[in-house]
């Protein structure tokens, strides 16, 4: 795999299995005819899976982030802030 790839961390792995068991959920309870389940499901889907995948990415189990691209968000930054041409411009899109 590329080390570019993004969602190949057990945090985004963990989330998407959350997700896909609190739609389950909201299937079953929509053939049940049941809008509190449908609901619980959603929640689950949404709220749960996206509250552990932020934990985890807050964890350490996340995309770790790359030093080149820090390091020319920095050099970006520091050129913004003496207010060279190319930084004011390129910042505006």
């Amino acid at each position: 795999m590329s080390k570019q790839a993004h969602g190949h961390t057990p945090a985004a792995w963990t989330g998407v299995v959350i997700s896909f068991v609190g739609f389950c959920i909201s299937g079953a309870g929509m053939i049940m005819a049941s809008t509190l389940i449908v609901v619980a499901g959603l929640v689950v889907a949404f709220v749960v899976a996206g509250a552990v995948g932020l934990a985890m990415k807050g964890a350490g189990l996340g995309k770790q982030p790359d030093a080149s691209v820090e390091k020319y968000k920095a050099e970006f930054r520091a050129a913004r802030a003496a207010g060279t041409p190319e930084a004011v411009g390129a910042g505006a899109h």
